[in-house]
Order: structure tokens, then C-alpha cells, then sequence
């Protein structure tokens, strides 16, 4: 068994970083709120985006985009969405592992190459030397900023145009609730989400300058705004993944300091019944 002193260096030192930890699970909280709410604003004008999108295709069927062609797939494009820091649990461990399972089941005809929105996954992937876009990280601050990724989303969608890349998909963390994050693989493009229906078109609509204009500067738009989206959605499961994380830990080091003042109260019990034994023979000795 451990010294007294030894035990008490180490009960302080626990206090101290449970201290830390049940800080960091309160400031994790108030940003995952935030961070939620800003998902729940920016979802309905996705939302719109896209019905308006879907109303142009329906209006106008003999409509065609580069972006919505389905082709054959011989490169694939991957945005792994992490965070800039750890102490977040399995947050960015899963979306590594994901990715990890996808380029292993890839067939040996197919390339693929990666983009990272952070700095944690940049890093794995410079480790790994993995084939990058992006020569440097691009930020995943907790203020997420629409210009920080606008780069890089451009980048995907002229390789798409020009066929450089016949898919591109993004890995990242669902946020469900607290306890649920789910990790997702949404697939960018070639966009296929999108519905036409022809009791939606009026024909009395009146495009200027075009049908074929606004639905070529509408589906980057709609592009850059669902990544923007999945970004934010991440975040907030970051936050959330973090949170839980302290929460864990908090309460592990309260179970050590309980386990350690246990340790302790034993050994100054130790040391008090050790004590009067020395004191007893050295009475007895003298009598």
C-alpha cells in the first residue's frame, strides 16, 4: 500500500481534475443548446432551397445538370467531418472507422481521395497518407462559419462537373439526442434526393432568365447549404459526444476519491494502531 502522503498527492490531484472535467461538461452543455438551436433554424431553409429546386425540375422535366447525373463510379470523393479537439469519446474514432470500412470495401478498380473538415482528421489522415485535397486543415470551430468550408465544397463540385469524381460522400455524426449519435454517410453527389411531380408544376410559372440559369445557380446553393447543414448537425453531436465524455469522467474520479480516502483512512489507521503498539512495548519493557 501506498504511503500516506503519497495517497493524499493523489486524492488532490483527482479533486483537481474532476474540478476541470465537471467544468468542461458545463460549458459543453450551454454550447450543445446553442449549437442545437442553430441546427433547428437553419433546417428550414434547406428545406426551401429544395422545394424550390424540386418545383423548377417539375415545371421544367426536360431539365439537365451535370451535378444530376448519375454515372458509373470510378473515383469516390470522402469529407470526414470531425473535430478540431479531442476529450469528445468515441466522437471522432467512429467517423475514422467508417471510413476505414468504406475504402476496404472498395472494389481494386476504384480510386478515392478525402477531404477533411478539421483539424483531427486531417491528422489521421496526413498519419495514414491518405490522398488529400485540402494541403491544410480547415477549422471546425465551435462558431461555425459558412466561409470556412466554402473552398473546398467548390472544389468538389468542378471536379464533379469536369468528372474527376463520380461520387463524393460525407462521414460524419448524426445528432440524435444526448445519449444517441449516429454515424451517417450522406452521399452529395451526384444529388438523388430530389422529387418531381408533375401535380406540383404550374404552368403559368415564368422563369427569367431561365428554367436552365436558375437551376444552375440553385444546385451549388443547395449543395453548399445541405453540407453547411451537416456540419452543423455534427457540431452539435460533438458537443454532445463531449459533454458525456466529462460527465464520465467526473464521476470516475469521484469513485477514485472515494476508493482513494478509503486507501487513506486505512493506512493512517495503520500507522495510529502501529504507533500504540510501539507505545505499549516500550511501556512494558520498562516495567
Amino acid at each position: 500500500m501506498s504511503s500516506m502522503r503519497e495517497i493524499k498527492t493523489k486524492i488532490t490531484a483527482t479533486r483537481k481534475t474532476s474540478q476541470i472535467t465537471k467544468a468542461m461538461n458545463m460549458v459543453s452543455a450551454s454550447k450543445l443548446r446553442k449549437a442545437d438551436k442553430q441546427v433547428k433554424m437553419f433546417r428550414p431553409l434547406v428545406k426551401k432551397v429544395k422545394d424550390i429546386v424540386e418545383t423548377v425540375l417539375s415545371t421544367n422535366p426536360d431539365l439537365q445538370h451535370p451535378l444530376l447525373i448519375d454515372r458509373p463510379i470510378k473515383k469516390t470523393g470522402y469529407i470526414l467531418v470531425t473535430s478540431d479537439r479531442g476529450l469528445a469519446g468515441p466522437y471522432n474514432s467512429n467517423v475514422f472507422k467508417t471510413f476505414l470500412r468504406l475504402i476496404q470495401e472498395h472494389p481494386s478498380s476504384e480510386d478515392y481521395f478525402v477531404g477533411t473538415i478539421g483539424y483531427k482528421a486531417f491528422s489521421f489522415c496526413k498519419r495514414g497518407k491518405y490522398p488529400l485535397i485540402n494541403l491544410e486543415s480547415i477549422p471546425s470551430r465551435d462558431e461555425v462559419q459558412f466561409l470556412d468550408f466554402q473552398a473546398l465544397s467548390k472544389a468538389f463540385i468542378q471536379m464533379y462537373i469536369n468528372g474527376l469524381v463520380d461520387k463524393i460522400v460525407v462521414i460524419h455524426s448524426h445528432y440524435v439526442n444526448t445519449l444517441t449519435h449516429q454515424i451517417t454517410e450522406t452521399v452529395l453527389l451526384p444529388i438523388t434526393d430530389l422529387k418531381t411531380n408533375e401535380k406540383r408544376a404550374v404552368s403559368e410559372y415564368l422563369f427569367e432568365p431561365s428554367a436552365q440559369e436558375i437551376l444552375n445557380e440553385l444546385l451549388p446553393i443547395y449543395l453548399e447549404n445541405t453540407l453547411y447543414g451537416i456540419i452543423l448537425d455534427a457540431k452539435a453531436s460533438e458537443h454532445a459526444s463531449r459533454m458525456t465524455a466529462m460527465k464520465n469522467a467526473s464521476d470516475n474520479a469521484k469513485d477514485i476519491i472515494t476508493k482513494l480516502n478509503r486507501y487513506y483512512n486505512r493506512a493512517r489507521q495503520s500507522a495510529i494502531t502501529k504507533e500504540l503498539t510501539d507505545i505499549i512495548g516500550g511501556a512494558n519493557a520498562v516495567s
